[in-house]
């Protein structure tokens, strides 16, 4: 910390101080998002390396984030309504690893009850590649299925139960299948 004047200090990490003493303000040139991933919010910097819930990518493989919160590119903020539409985020795996051990130690005192557990959080390390901002379409777009249509096949509704009758009545939406026999039950659904 650097002490100028009364009561101001400044942190050298953002400041710096000339042989004038005059107080010159770093300017970062750096893009930042909040990006979601595996369940939890990051916020993240080109080539910056994250401890991440365990991704199901292998090791040095590239993984993309597209569901990205918030958007700070060189001081012009853009926020998402939840999400910023085509903002992306690109990262490489780096390994798979275990976290350190979190003891969980449970006691109820005078009651001679005493649980010991311990834990070890399965982590990812990725490394932030680049941060794209807007723009950025999906390259492997899925085709849209040819569709088939469904055609009724005979039923034979001899072998069902009872019970099996009436939950295909209740689909079918009849009224007052609850109380009808089996045969009238096969009668109503063949008509």
């Amino acid at each position: 910390m650097i002490k100028l004047k009364k009561e101001l200090y400044l942190h050298p990490h953002f400041h710096e101080v000339n042989a004038n003493k005059q107080v010159l303000i770093r300017k970062t040139n750096s893009m930042y998002a909040i990006v979601e991933i595996a369940g939890q919010q990051f916020k993240v910097a080109k080539d910056q390396k994250v401890y991440v819930h365990r991704l199901q990518a292998e090791e040095g493989s590239k993984v993309t984030f597209d569901n990205v919160l918030l958007l700070d590119n060189n001081g012009s903020v853009t926020v998402g309504a939840p999400a910023i539409v085509g903002a992306s985020v690109t990262a490489q795996v780096l390994g798979h690893l275990k976290g350190d051990k979190v003891i969980v130690f449970k006691k109820k005192r005078r009651k001679g009850y005493q649980k010991k557990n311990g834990h070890r959080q399965y982590l990812s390390e990725i490394q932030i590649e680049s941060i794209t901002p807007t723009g950025a379409t999906k390259s492997a777009k899925k085709e849209a299925a040819p569709k088939v249509e469904v055609t009724e096949t005979a039923v034979d509704y001899s072998s069902m139960s009872v019970a099996e009758l009436r939950e295909v009545a209740k689909e079918k939406s009849i009224e007052g299948y609850s109380s009808l026999k089996k045969a009238e039950l096969i009668k109503t659904l063949t008509k």
